[in-house]
């Protein structure tokens, strides 16, 4: 019986072909990537939810033979399909998105800045949230990458300055016109500020978390930007990226977390090498 089982295995395994391979291993990368887009938001624990509903409707029909309940499971399963593209609309548009940047596949590439200029900049924003955070003073900073945010610097007013620790001190200083709204950072200039960010809709927040905190996840959920948050009841430096935040950071994790942002921190790929000889 064994050596059947082994026979069996054996012919199995030798009809699977390299294009055999190939396709395992692309559908692999394929649903991999579409895990890390729902990855940390809502729509990992409605997955979760539509695998049950799967597995209920597995065991009733199957296993246990219960025509009534297999039934009922159909027809809802029929209703959640089509309101899939409405309740995964942020991370539908996330994916599309993605795809149509070319990065579905591969990882972001980060922003285009020297060595040079990308350390001086990342140490101007270092040395503003430092200060801000010293006085409580409440600020919202959005990097963007990838992403245009056209949409968001358009509800602020246009700058285009060159950043400075000094600048945003002044932008975010309290009572001032522009304190209240997000400042948007475009490699190396000052976009715009007072600009409106779209608040997240996801529960379970801490209740210590308010309006400027809650606009960070909102925007990271919706595009690639790496949002930074001075909390002005506690003094807090946070990092939004992704629809996660990540809190109490210290100068030396700030300035890892912005590295990214505007330097190309991987490591170089033989893909690279193509792209780079395709241009």
């Amino acid at each position: 019986m064994d050596w059947t089982f082994q026979q069996k295995l054996v012919g199995l395994i030798s009809t699977i072909g390299l294009s055999d391979i190939l396709e395992i291993l692309l559908v692999a990368i394929i649903f991999y990537k579409l895990y890390k887009v729902i990855e940390g938001t809502r729509a990992i624990t409605l997955a979760k939810g539509i695998f049950v509903l799967f597995l209920a409707n597995f065991l009733c029909s199957t296993l246990f033979n219960l025509p009534l309940l297999s039934w009922l499971f159909e027809k809802f399963m029929t209703w959640v399909f089509v309101a899939l593209p409405i309740v995964f609309q942020p991370e539908l548009r996330r994916t599309l998105e993605k795809l149509g940047q070319g990065r579905f596949i591969f990882d972001d590439v980060p922003g285009s800045l020297d060595e040079e200029e990308a350390k001086k900049i990342i140490e101007e924003i270092v040395t503003a949230s430092k200060s801000l955070s010293a006085t409580k003073t409440g600020a919202l900073l959005v990097i963007e990458r990838r992403m245009g945010l056209n949409d968001i610097s358009d509800t602020g007013i246009r700058l285009d300055a060159r950043i400075s620790a000094e600048l945003l001190g002044n932008i975010f200083f309290v009572n001032t016109p522009l304190h209240d709204g997000a400042a948007i950072i475009r490699g190396k200039r000052l976009l715009s500020a007072g600009c409106l960010l779209p608040l997240t809709e996801k529960g379970g927040l801490s209740k210590e978390l308010g309006t400027r905190h809650r606009a960070a996840i909102g925007l990271s959920e919706q595009c690639d930007a790496l949002i930074l948050v001075v909390s002005e009841e506690t003094g807090t430096i946070s990092i939004a990226e992704n629809g996660r935040l990540m809190r109490y950071l210290n100068e030396e994790t700030l300035t890892s977390l912005l590295k990214p942002a505007f330097m190309d921190t991987r490591r170089k790929h033989w893909f690279d090498f193509l792209t780079k000889w395709r241009r």
